[in-house]
């Protein structure tokens, strides 16, 4: 779908472009927006306002059919609710829009609405919203159905804008673009089955994607990983046939000796749990376990596609997790890249086994941040839902300051996240008697000592986990992945950026 900005002045009247639908706004009692009296020339507006069918409430819509004195084919009114417009209401409107609209044959529209008069929002925020809500309504996963599921004819999308914010509506537009195909590509990664999507397949997905926009990339084989001594990634992957793949991207275009920010997510392209197996109910969605990993593929697709000024690099410990005569046992100790000792309580908390020796390898790069991306525990899902992916940082004025970011870039994407403790008191029930730690700490606050865990193999530079269990994916009807946190994580590079 093409996206554009359209000027707002003399020779782009609204009563003159030629468009199959016209979007205007509607106030709530009945109040036009200013864009809606420009359009109001024949008293068209005005018409549909006396005859009642539209209250302007959030969400209301009204679809003029062949309107008089307009070159557009259709008028459709949708209402705002009170101005100043609040975040919710415009959401719920846009959502309406594009519901009405994508069902009819109409292969373009332009979008008149006030932007600048949301409350607490801007202008950069309603384009990317807009944007999000197409994406999020005409993204479709049939990819591997023969009978592919009906299509909106839209292919166009204009903002109609006034031509003193041109500048920063395009550059909005821009960002907004390379998030949502970003997002696209994780969704399309998480999705495909696990008998498609394997190690070896997310290596060429990075290769692709480095052969594309000029990253720097590196592949290591099992053979270079056990040379590292990645002791607790090989103790997962040795259960499997599929062989594991140590993925590298680099993206250097900031400053020759600007620290790097690093992103690392979790490939786990099948979680069976092991031999500590999980109930075969719903045991399909554990495809999705790579989503942390494909939120890093698809974070760099946009980071390519915006050619940031930045030192950014991505890492991808990949693997299955399956139960056979190679695999870890319950009680099975092993030695981490760092030299730390674990004991594998249950071999089904594996993100962090691969996890953390990622983290170790990151120390190599003398890193600004270090952010790991992992749907990383059920427990994550009880403590916070679908809504809330879970912050876990340390307690200090930068591990404050890196939470504090991320909550921003959180807001500004409509993705959101909640910070969760993280404390020394905690590290308690990782205790072992026989080896330097445990990897699990029990049922209470599961999410935290998860995180607990991660943290030991993190104290030589700031670092964030992102728990994403509960908001990589849904189940049920709308069983697919959602493309999060690529919209926080994309919002996070940006703005530290701009700063």
């Amino acid at each position: 779908m093409d996206f554009s900005i359209k000027s707002a002045d003399k020779k782009n009247s609204l009563n003159t472009i030629k468009t199959d639908c016209i979007v205007i706004g509607i106030y709530e009692n009945g109040k036009p927006t200013d864009e809606a009296i420009e359009l109001d020339a024949n008293g068209i507006v005005t018409q549909a306002l006396d005859s009642g069918d539209i209250s302007g409430k959030a969400g209301s819509v009204l679809l003029v059919g062949s309107p008089a004195g307009l070159s557009a084919k259709r008028l459709l009114l949708l209402g705002l609710g009170k101005k100043p417009i609040g975040e919710k209401d415009f959401r719920q409107a846009i959502d309406t829009a594009i519901k009405t609209l994508k069902p009819l044959n109409i292969g373009d529209v332009l979008i008149a609405l006030p932007f600048n008069t949301l409350s607490n929002r801007d202008l950069s925020w309603s384009i990317y919203c807009i944007l999000s809500e197409f994406h999020s309504q005409l993204y479709r996963s049939d990819a591997l159905k023969n009978q592919k599921e009906p299509s909106t004819k839209i292919q166009k999308v204009s903002f109609y804008i006034p031509s003193e914010d041109m500048t920063i509506a395009r550059e909005a537009l821009r960002h907004a673009k390379a998030i949502t195909d970003g997002m696209t590509l994780a969704q399309d990664l998480g999705n495909l089955p696990a008998n498609i999507c394997t190690p070896t397949y997310l290596a060429k997905q990075a290769k692709t994607l480095a052969q594309t926009y000029k990253f720097g990339t590196e592949i290591l084989d099992r053979k270079q990983i056990e040379s590292l001594k990645m002791g607790c990634f090989l103790s997962v992957a040795k259960g499997s046939d599929e062989p594991p793949k140590f993925i590298v991207l680099k993206h250097m275009k900031g400053k020759s000796k600007e620290a790097p920010v690093i992103l690392v997510g979790k490939g786990i392209t099948f979680d069976s749990g092991g031999i500590s197996l999980k109930p075969s109910a719903s045991m399909d969605e554990m495809k999705f376990d790579m989503c942390g990993a494909a939120s890093v593929l698809g974070t760099f697709k946009a980071i390519g596609e915006l050619d940031l000024k930045q030192n950014i690099i991505g890492i991808i410990p990949a693997c299955e997790n399956l139960p056979s005569g190679h695999a870890n046992k319950p009680g099975d100790i092993v030695t981490s890249m760092s030299g730390q000792t674990v004991e594998i309580l249950n071999t089904d908390a594996e993100g962090r086994l691969i996890l953390c020796d990622a983290l170790t390898y990151a120390e190599k790069f003398n890193p600004a941040v270090v952010i790991d991306i992992a749907t990383l525990t059920g427990a994550c899902i009880v403590a916070l839902g679908h809504i809330n992916s879970g912050l876990f940082t340390r307690l200090d004025e930068q591990h404050d300051k890196l939470a504090g970011d991320l909550i921003a870039a959180a807001k500004s994407s409509n993705d959101p996240v909640w910070r969760m403790p993280i404390q020394d008191a905690y590290q308690d029930q990782l205790k072992s008697n026989f080896a330097d730690m445990a990897n699990i700490g029990g049922q209470p606050a599961g999410c935290v000592t998860a995180a607990c865990f991660l943290e030991r193999f993190t104290r030589k530079f700031v670092w964030a986990h992102l728990d994403i269990a509960g908001t990589a994916w849904k189940s049920g009807p709308s069983k697919g992945a959602t493309g999060r946190p690529v919209p926080l994580l994309c919002t996070y590079l940006i703005q530290r950026e701009n700063h």
